[in-house]
């Protein structure tokens, strides 16, 4: 596919057949996916292949946490695990909100789970003392796990990036074993989609990008 038809057509798919994806045909996504850039070519990544049910299923629930979170704020009207407003949910709200079943859908239904860590050792956090949340080291790992995507995509499959276990990394790094220097960065359910994108829909460039400076001209 053309690189560019790829960007366009590469978007969040929870919705899978029955195919599945072949360990030469994974191989061959992650082997392109680790041309990714990374913090000083240090190429901290790991990747953890799960196809066992017990293990996904296990996982799945570990997601429940986060999940339950998300939709009470986004129910009382707030930005879900926004680092900038204090959750205003209350404990019994929070423990009274029922998390559908099919949030873990994906991880069942999918060909193959991704699990992909970056090594914590060779990043460089330059924003570590600032007073925010921490998103440089991000930098290490995220272009990767794009790539995976986009790769997954040219291979006629798709996935989403999902976050929800992070919110219970101590247990996920029980369940399979994550040494404590490495930090879990997403979750990626791969498997053939149900019904591919033929376009997405996002904001134009004059919206986001400006001349010089923040408030500057739009380009």
């Amino acid at each position: 596919m053309d690189l560019y038809d790829v960007m366009r057509t590469t978007g969040a798919v929870r919705r899978f057949t029955d195919d599945p994806l072949p360990d030469d045909v994974l191989e061959r996504i992650l082997d392109n996916a680790r041309f990714a850039p990374s913090g000083g070519n240090r190429q901290g990544v790991r990747v953890i292949v799960l196809r066992d049910r017990s293990t996904r299923e296990a996982l799945g629930a570990l997601c429940v946490t986060g999940a339950r979170r998300y939709i009470a704020q986004q129910r009382n009207g707030e930005g879900p695990w926004n680092p900038l407003q204090p959750m205003q949910v209350t404990g019994e709200q929070l423990a009274a909100t029922d998390v559908p079943d099919e949030l873990s859908t994906p991880l069942l239904t999918s060909a193959v789970v991704l699990v992909v860590c970056v090594d914590l050792a060779v990043v460089a956090a330059f924003d570590q003392d600032l007073d925010r949340i921490g998103m440089v080291s991000g930098a290490s790992i995220y272009p990767f796990v794009w790539n995976v995507l986009l790769a997954a995509r040219n291979e006629g499959f798709g996935g989403v990036l999902t976050t929800m276990a992070v919110a219970e990394e101590t247990r996920v790094k029980a369940l399979l074993r994550i040494p404590a220097d490495f930090a879990v960065a997403a979750v990626l359910p791969l498997g053939r989609p149900q019904h591919q994108v033929s376009r997405l829909t996002r904001r134009p460039v004059s919206e986001f990008a400006t001349r010089e400076a923040f408030d500057g001209e739009s380009l």
